[in-house]
Formats: C-alpha cells, sequence, structure tokens
C-alpha cells in the first residue's frame, strides 16, 4: 500500500510542476523556457527579439514564439518569468587579465571616483592604511591595491616611496597603476625587491629615481611587470582559494560567461589547476606571454575547445606600454612629458629590435598560433605592421584571426593596413571616460579626439571588439558599452563624437563580434538553437533606455551552459523557481 501512495504521490507532483500540455515530448531533463521580457538574439545586424528561449542540457534548442516554445519543451518545463527584464547572450569581453581580478576584488580600493575614494594621496594613504590589517596582509605578506591613477590624483604625480612610507616603513607595500604598466613600492618594498641606486634599468623598463640616484620607488613597464607576483601571489592554499573565488564572482557579477587571460604566465598553471579541480564557472581562454611559449604552447590547454572551461587561445605579444602613463611609444613627442623626461620624449618600444619581434611573429605563424598585439602608440603599431608583414608572406594568412589590442594612438593608414592584412581591432574607448580629459593635454585636442577610433575602423571595414582590459578599468560590461556610444570624458566633455558606436553594435562587440575573433561563433554570441545557454540577464533594455542611462544598467542573472552561476540578491525575487 506504501508503495501504491508513492506513486500516486509522485504522478500528483509531476502533474504540478508540468507547464507545457505536449504528452508525446519525451524529454529525458527537464527545458526551461524564458519568456516575459525583451529576449534580444544579438544575430544579425540589427535588432531581433524573441518571445522565448528553450534551453535544456545546457543548449539553446528553441528561440521563437511562446506557444511554440511550450510545445518545443515539452509537459515537463520549468517556466521562467523574466518580468519584464532583458536577456542577451552571455558577455565576451575583447580583452582583460582574469586572474587579476582577484587583486582588484580583493586588495585596498585605490581607483579614483567614481568607482572607489582615491582621489589625492592623502586619501590614498588612508585607503591603504585601513586595509592594512593582519589578516589582509597574510593574504600575500604585503600591502597592496589596484587601480591609482596620477592622471586623476589631484596632486597630478605619481606617489612615490615617501608617500607610501607614511602607511608603513615595517612590511612591504606595492601598489599598481591603473594602466597595469607602473607600480609604486614602499622603502621597505624596494629592499624586498633588491632595487637600490646600483640596480640598473632593465631593457623595455625605468626605474624612476631621485637626484642622488636613489630609486624613488616608481618603477615602469618591464621594472615593474615581472614583480607583481611578488606582491600579488597568495601565500597560503586558503587565500588562494580566496582570491579564486573573488575574482571569478567579480567577473559574473558583470555578466561575462567567458573571459579572457589576456597576458599568461606562471599563472597559467594555477588556471589549469583550478579548471582540473572544477572550480571554473565561466569560460576562461588564456593567451601566453610569447616569453614562454616554449613552456606551454605545447601542453594540453592549448586548443580550440575547452577542457573543463579553461583553454590556451594563442599567444600574446606586448610591443610598448601605457598611453595614459606616457610609455606607450609615439611618432610625435608628448606634449606633456613624464617627470625627468627631455622635451622630445615620445615614449619607446618595449622590443627595441625589429629582427627579434619578426622571429616572434615567424614562431607563431609556423606554429598556427593565434597573436594578440599589444600596441597603444603609433610608433609601435607602425612597428607591428612591418614585422608582420614578412611572417604573412610566408606562411598565408587565411583565418587566423590575428588581434591588434588598444591602439589608442592608430592613425587612419594604420586602420588600412588592418583591413588589409586581415587584423582584427579590439580597440579601448572606455578611455574616453577614464583618460579623455588626459589625451587631450598630453597629445593635444586633435588627435585626444581620435582615440579608439570605433567608428572608423568599423567604416573601414575592420572587424571590430571592445575591451575592458581590466583589472586596468573594473570589469563592467555595460558601463564599457555606456562609455563606448556616448565617448564623454570624466568633465563630460565629447571625446571624438564622430567615433560613437550605436548600442546595438557596441553590444555586438562584446557578443557576437567577441566570440568570433575568439573562434566561437558557432557555439556563443547569440541566441540561437544550437549554441550555448550562456545567457545574461540585465535590469533594462540597453538598446531602450536613453544613451547616458546605459552605463548605469546592473546584471541580475548569469547563466553559463543553462546554470545559474551568479544572481544579484536584490533581484533574486524575480526568478521564479
Amino acid at each position: 500500500m506504501k508503495t501504491l501512495q508513492f506513486l500516486l504521490l509522485s504522478l500528483v507532483l509531476t502533474t504540478i510542476i508540468s507547464c507545457g500540455s505536449d504528452l508525446s515530448n519525451e524529454n529525458t531533463s527537464y527545458s526551461t523556457i524564458y519568456s516575459g521580457g525583451d529576449i534580444l538574439t544579438m544575430k544579425g545586424d540589427s535588432p531581433e527579439y524573441v518571445e522565448a528561449l528553450v534551453v535544456q542540457d545546457g543548449e539553446i534548442v528553441f528561440a521563437g514564439s511562446l506557444d511554440k516554445a511550450r510545445e518545443k519543451a515539452g509537459r515537463n518545463h520549468k517556466a521562467i518569468d523574466l518580468k519584464g527584464k532583458t536577456m542577451l547572450p552571455g558577455l565576451i569581453d575583447g580583452h582583460a587579465h582574469f586572474s587579476s581580478f582577484s587583486s582588484q576584488a580583493i586588495g585596498a580600493q585605490i581607483l579614483p571616483p567614481p568607482d572607489a575614494g582615491a582621489k589625492d594621496i592623502p586619501s590614498m594613504v588612508k585607503i591603504l592604511k585601513e586595509w592594512n590589517t593582519p589578516k589582509n596582509r597574510e593574504l600575500t605578506g604585503w600591502i597592496f591595491g589596484m587601480g591609482f591613477d596620477d592622471s586623476v590624483l589631484e596632486e597630478n604625480r605619481f606617489p612615490t616611496k615617501h608617500d607610501l612610507d607614511k602607511v608603513s616603513t615595517e612590511f612591504p607595500i606595492m601598489i599598481i597603476h591603473i594602466s597595469g604598466h607602473f607600480a609604486v613600492v614602499n622603502s621597505k618594498g624596494l629592499e624586498e625587491l633588491n632595487i637600490d641606486a646600483n640596480t640598473p634599468d632593465p631593457e623595455g623598463g625605468i626605474i624612476r629615481r631621485e637626484d642622488n640616484n636613489e630609486p624613488n620607488g616608481v618603477l615602469e613597464e618591464l621594472a615593474a611587470i615581472p614583480y607583481f607576483a611578488k606582491a600579488l601571489t597568495p601565500s597560503s592554499k586558503e587565500a588562494m582559494d580566496k582570491f579564486f573565488e573573488e575574482g571569478q564572482m567579480m567577473a559574473l557579477s558583470y555578466g561575462y560567461t567567458t573571459a579572457q587571460e589576456g597576458r599568461t604566465m606562471q599563472n597559467h598553471e594555477s588556471l589549469a589547476k583550478n579548471a582540473e579541480e572544477g572550480k571554473l564557472k565561466l569560460d576562461v581562454v588564456s593567451y601566453i606571454d610569447y616569453s614562454l611559449a616554449d613552456n606551454y604552447m605545447s601542453s594540453k590547454w592549448n586548443s580550440k575547445t575547452y577542457d573543463n572551461h579553461y583553454r590556451i587561445g594563442g599567444m600574446k605579444l606586448t610591443l610598448d606600454g601605457s598611453p595614459q602613463g606616457r610609455t606607450a611609444w609615439r611618432t610625435q613627442p608628448y606634449l606633456i612629458p613624464p617627470d625627468g623626461a627631455d622635451n622630445d620624449y615620445s615614449g619607446y618600444p618595449a622590443i627595441p629590435n625589429d629582427t627579434t619581434v619578426m622571429l616572434i611573429y615567424e614562431k607563431a605563424f609556423k606554429n598556427n598560433w593565434q597573436v594578440l598585439t599589444h600596441a597603444n602608440g603609433d610608433a609601435a603599431m607602425d612597428q607591428m605592421i612591418r614585422t608582420i608583414k614578412p611572417a604573412i608572406e610566408k606562411y598565408g594568412n587565411d583565418d587566423r584571426r590575428t588581434v591588434l589590442i588598444h591602439g589608442q594612438y592608430i592613425r587612419n593608414d594604420q586602420i588600412d593596413s588592418l583591413k588589409k592584412l586581415d587584423i582584427i581591432a579590439s580597440l579601448f574607448p572606455l578611455h574616453t571616460f577614464y583618460w579623455g580629459d588626459w589625451h587631450k593635454q598630453i597629445i593635444g585636442d586633435s588627435l585626444g579626439n581620435k582615440i579608439s577610433p570605433t567608428r572608423t575602423a568599423l567604416d573601414k571595414g575592420v572587424k571590430l571588439t571592445i575591451h575592458t582590459d581590466a583589472p586596468v578599468a573594473l570589469p563592467n560590461m555595460m558601463r564599457m558599452v555606456g562609455i563606448t556610444v556616448e565617448r564623454k570624458s570624466r568633465s563630460g566633455e565629447v571625446i571624438g563624437a564622430e567615433e560613437r558606436l550605436t548600442p546595438y553594435e557596441a553590444l555586438q562587440a562584446i557578443t557576437s563580434w567577441s566570440a568570433y575573433q575568439h573562434f566561437e561563433e558557432d557555439s556563443k554570441g547569440s541566441l540561437e538553437e544550437g549554441k550555448m545557454a550562456d545567457l545574461v540577464i540585465l535590469d533594462k533594455n540597453p538598446l531602450k533606455v536613453p544613451e547616458e542611462e546605459i552605463k548605469n544598467i546592473v546584471v541580475l542573472e548569469t547563466i553559463k551552459e543553462g546554470n545559474s552561476v551568479y544572481r544579484r540578491e536584490m533581484e533574486a525575487a524575480f526568478h521564479s523557481d
């Protein structure tokens, strides 16, 4: 009798949760229908909406009318009412540094307003002092923070070791510039790094010094970047786990379903380990720094397919530095040279010898590795163009999807070269807000208005994506879309109105176009049958709000292959489980 009662109860429960009426559909697992909001497919060159989306086993199995969705889903399906919210494909950043999200999420919050409160050096010192607790220090053994910006600090200068010594002389301190190309350390930090008056400048880097040749604490480019790991590497397994989870959650909270690690060094090993342990909740595609290609490019991870959500996508080459930090390599001098530089200062190359760069491209093309090249200044892009041509001529250029990263000061003739060489431009229009006013000071109004020329690139037929370069900026994808459309600086000035994208184009640049950049257009980037159920739900539709409101749109939920991996607590009630 108890067995019969149990069977009857099971039948009743099955009837209660059934939302469809197609008794002939014998699904082996439940389907989910999303409806009741704007479902923007991102399929094609103009906005297309569907009434409903059906997801089963991590895949989109239908996109169309609600009636047909119910028919497709069958009887035992789950219905989720979007309640007027907006659904898009999961977001794909054209370039970022996923491994460093954790340091931004955990470290002292020294970004300037509106992202944090470091408006001047005293406020930054105060933030670092407040962060300096035993619990925080034991994470890496250092006091650290990411995102200070000399161009926005009221003093308009870099902090020095003397400023950081006000926080502590007992413990080492490292703060990393918002560009990711500079660090400042205190006196204890210099001691820990064995940098003193007798330490020579490395090739591609500068140790800034005082009159007596003693380091002042500011480290540029390759005098800084190799030391980042000293301050940012977790000192225990518990700290490592905390770093990873905080960084991953930050990405998910901004709608990422695919993240890029855009200059992978030894951190490949931790990414691979987290993948092996099943900890990744989103896909991470990694680009190995050219200096470590021999170490990692022959591993199983170098693949077009993911293994536990991780793969190596190709190789990264860096040819110069940061425009806002004035280390981007230009053909013309900066109007305001950095401290201690001559009036004819125009930045400098990361790899001065063209033959060295040619050999790097030769190796990549010979092995059929996708190459991402960081170049900001027009001199660096001249070097990229002239040194990549021999490899293209020797090995051909069919569907390599070579990518220029950043291209802030790219000239129109160089955009023409990108088109001719079939190089994708992943541009960085967030600069127009964060540093637009500063660019116009250091390179002039006319050139400053041409930074990140997204419209020119698109009109010339260049394949385009956009990126946050996080943690250079917060990985806030909707802020990036809004700024790409508005192109307004911190002061409210429009930086190159003629370079604006439409809201739909800006969304394409982080969905379908970015999927193409990563060789993933067959499985991601649009809401179509047969593609992954990588989805994001927004509180508003970017195509239906005033343009100035786009940057304030928030992610309510992120769904990876049909599974909810992030849900904003204040809005959780909209999701009917």
